[in-house]
């Protein structure tokens, strides 16, 4: 048991480089550019790069993991950090850090599939399993989020070059450890390698991800923008049909249309998306907006880091109490109020409101993120664990990849507007990021009024891209948990001993009027019964109309806020209420839907007017 222990901390600390090396490069951007003289798309691309040939080939490197043995490809993925993280100390111009970023991105792609069927093969008992995967969950986000913190201190110590340094030490005593205490292991049987889907898969997300990273600086619209786009449609289509005709393919559809299977990753892939996908912008906005150094700013992102943790430990207690989809449904709402929350965030709003952003974001994730991951692997036989594990890691990695180039165009194009909105036409072409990253160093060149103004541009983009998130997840957690209640009443109508009740599930789903009224018929006495929740799943719906309250009263009581932080919360509050009002209608209870639409409209509306 010790040895089994031993060997999944040699295979964390793997993970934990992964996540630093994710991160640990977005606090050292201001001297990169100051350095290296970046634009804004050289920046994109240094932390763009990594998530980009992760994403791009992960999964064809579980496929290789399965075949060539996943310590094996382990201890190859942490050499090639290795060699790549030399080139990069070593760098002096920004092709050869793009580069050392990619080569970074391959190697971390053979390490991060490994990791989690090493971890799963180590561990055939469920509890211990359960156990093992959350502490893999736990320091796949906690060694991302530390990134920050490592990062700033070795660019205040010494320079951005020690970001790519770190990872020598900590590699070379992964692979010595990983080749004593790790047992090996490989899919069974000889299987083929599916070498064109493997291409076909790489090709198409690399070109979907460039084409969103350089949509904001070429324009959505230019020739090279729509190519990528057309082509990575067209690679991805004909892997899916390879995937279909192939005897042993990289990617077995038939797993997707389980429905814990394909709604787990999908949600694996939003949360990774949206939460990681924010961090590189809530690190900027320390720097270049409150102006704290690298080190000051990595330190500032530790709440978030401790909440995760704090979530995660609480995920196999409350599982097993509430299950797997509650504890998700109670995650993602966590993470809707903390968006609704920095969409109000101002220039000035200062550093109070984001400790209370990152740790409502981090136990939202620790809670999620565990959870989807242990019901994820507990889909998949006991044979096919290490495919899994490797559509795991394509969810997570293609959800971060995409994260940073989604809403890091998002902020860019937004950002931009505002910016030439403020100085003008003859000067809104200036960058906005290296204009935070000049006047952060105090090295001169713009105006006050051009930092002023700057400051301004990436809050505006930060809130419209917390807006986004805010309302994309808030519609998932409601159709989440009209589909969880659903199924919950289907599942009682079942059991209920009554020779009127049709024992079909299909029928059920027929006949069960749309939200939460248990069909009639399904019932001894033959009259409407309003089915009442557990309390774990009403405290998960609660919390979305709590936050989003707890919101508002902050922003109103704010003498920081302004009209932009109100129109991102009225856009936040129109679709919560249109979505409520659906949901009060389609219960055909019309004394609930009168009060509920005069409390909504009172609280939403009338105290708005009356100002």
């Amino acid at each position: 048991m010790r040895r089994r222990w031993a060997a999944t901390v040699v295979v964390c600390l793997g993970l934990f480089l992964i996540g630093i090396d994710f991160t640990v490069l977005n606090v050292a951007i201001p001297d990169l550019q100051r350095d290296l003289r970046l634009s804004t798309t050289d920046v994109q691309w240094i932390i763009d790069g990594y998530a980009v040939a992760m994403s791009g080939t992960v999964l064809a490197a579980g496929a290789v993991a399965d075949r060539i043995g996943r310590r094996r490809a382990f201890v190859l993925g942490m050499l090639l950090c290795v060699v790549t993280s030399v080139v990069g100390g070593l760098a002096d111009t920004s092709v050869q850090v793009i580069a050392a970023r990619v080569g970074m991105g391959l190697g971390s792609a053979l390490i991060m599939p490994a990791t989690l069927s090493i971890v799963t093969r180590l561990f055939p008992e469920p509890a211990l399993r359960r156990r093992a995967i959350a502490v893999w969950s736990a320091v796949a986000g906690v060694g991302g989020l530390l990134g920050p913190v490592i990062g700033g201190w070795l660019v205040d110590r010494w320079s951005w070059h020690a970001g790519f340094w770190v990872n020598v030490p900590i590699a070379v005593t992964a692979v010595v450890l990983a080749l004593w205490l790790v047992p090996e292991s490989r899919a069974p049987g000889r299987m083929s390698l599916d070498l064109l889907g493997a291409v076909l898969s790489a090709l198409g997300l690399t070109a979907l991800v460039w084409a969103v990273v350089e949509g904001p600086d070429r324009g959505w619209t230019s020739a090279l923008v729509v190519v990528a786009f057309g082509s990575a449609a067209l690679l991805l289509v004909l892997f899916l049909l390879w995937q279909v005709r192939h005897r042993s393919p990289m990617l077995p559809l038939s797993l997707l249309r389980v429905p814990r299977i394909g709604t787990g990753l999908a949600a694996l892939a939003l949360m990774s998306f949206i939460a990681f996908g924010s961090f590189f912008i809530l690190v900027v906005y320390l720097q270049g907006v409150l102006g704290y150094s690298p080190w000051e700013a990595g330190v500032r992102t530790l709440p978030m880091s401790v909440a995760m943790i704090a979530g995660s430990a609480a995920t196999l207690p409350l599982m097993s109490r509430v299950g797997g989809d509650t504890m998700t449904l109670l995650g993602f709402a966590c993470v809707t109020g903390s968006f609704a929350l920095l969409a109000t965030t101002t220039a000035d709003s200062g550093y109070d409101r984001l400790v209370v952003f990152q740790l409502v974001l981090g136990v939202g994730c620790g809670l999620s993120l565990s959870a989807l991951t242990g019901t994820v692997m507990d889909a998949f036989p006991a044979a096919s664990a290490g495919l899994g594990s490797a559509l795991n890691d394509v969810a997570r990695q293609v959800g971060m990849g995409l994260g940073v180039a989604v809403q890091g165009s998002i902020l860019a194009a937004v950002s931009s507007h505002r910016l030439h909105h403020l100085l003008g036409r003859n000067r809104g072409s200036e960058d906005v990021n290296a204009i935070l990253a000049t006047s952060a160093h105090g090295h001169g060149g713009p105006s006050a009024q051009t930092v002023v103004a700057a400051k301004d541009a990436f809050v505006t983009g930060m809130a419209r891209s917390s807006v986004v998130d805010a309302v994309v997840l808030g519609a998932v957690v409601v159709v989440a948990a009209v589909c969880l209640i659903r199924g919950r009443v289907i599942r009682r109508a079942e059991t209920t001993p009554s020779h009127t009740i049709p024992r079909s599930r299909s029928v059920l789903r027929r006949q069960l009027p749309f939200p939460f009224r248990a069909p009639a018929e399904a019932r001894p006495e033959n009259r409407q019964v309003v089915v009442r929740l557990p309390m774990p799943g009403a405290w998960s719906l609660a919390l979305i109309p709590l936050l989003t309250a707890s919101c508002v009263l902050w922003w109103r009581r704010s003498a920081r806020g302004n009209e932009r932080g109100r129109v991102g919360l009225a856009e936040i509050t129109l679709a919560g209420r249109q979505l409520v009002q659906e949901m009060l209608h389609a219960g055909r209870s019309s004394e609930i839907g009168r009060r509920g639409r005069r409390l909504l409209h009172d609280f939403l509306v009338g105290r708005d007017r009356r100002a």
